[in-house]
């Protein structure tokens, strides 16, 4: 067995994303991105008409934004900071739902804000991806933190031993949506989640007795 693990989200657990996407939404493509619509195909619309974009443009921009305007994306408040300090006691990866070929731009970005860490790339539910970190590295005890709830229900499908932390960093964002109910916690801010954090690597695997729901991919 190795060190404890930390496998950390980036976009709304480390850095800022979907504020800089709206702003340059707007000011290039005269697009409004609505934080009161949760979901994202229906959030991003023409000004002009108010209609919603078509799926296929969503995935176009998000590939845009991240080929071009990373630069824009801020760490959260704290992140850097703590996991930092959290680095003496545990391992750190980010495991992050972007495109492989921005995974050397994501490892450049993050560097620049002060994180030397491996970046795994992924599509879809992060359960699988999770349990082969967990599987290749073999940690004392592992900790997941994402802001999709869907990836905690995946997680808990396929790593239950990990402890999972529901952090929406964005403070525009996390008070719109509602604690994962398949986390162990939810904490928006990393002044408290440091010591829980700290808290559960110290305490050793999580326990396996959330009750799965169906369909958790």
């Amino acid at each position: 067995m190795t060190r404890p693990l930390i496998i950390t989200d980036c976009d709304e657990v480390l850095l800022h994303m979907l504020v800089p996407f709206r702003a340059w939404a707007d000011e290039a493509h005269d697009l409004h991105f609505d934080f009161d619509r949760l979901k994202f195909a229906d959030a991003l619309r023409h000004k002009d008409s108010d209609e919603p974009v078509t799926q296929d443009i969503v995935w176009t921009l998000l590939t845009a934004f991240f080929d071009s305007e990373m630069h824009r994306q801020k760490p959260i408040s704290g992140s850097m900071e703590a996991l930092a300090r959290l680095s003496a006691i545990a391992d750190i990866v980010v495991l992050t739902n972007i495109d492989a070929r921005h995974r050397q731009g994501r490892v450049e970005q993050l560097a620049g804000h002060g994180l030397d860490a491996p970046v795994h790339c992924n599509r879809g539910g992060k359960g699988r991806p999770l349990a082969q970190i967990v599987a290749d590295r073999q940690p004392s005890v592992a900790l997941f933190i994402d802001d999709i709830a869907e990836h905690h229900a995946s997680a808990a499908r396929h790593a239950p031993g990990v402890w999972r932390l529901h952090m929406v960093g964005e403070p525009e964002l996390s008070g719109r949506i509602p604690p994962a109910g398949m986390a162990h916690a939810r904490i928006d801010n990393w002044a408290q989640a440091e010591a829980w954090i700290a808290a559960r690597l110290a305490e050793g695997p999580a326990p396996r007795d959330i009750p799965l729901p169906d369909g958790a991919k």
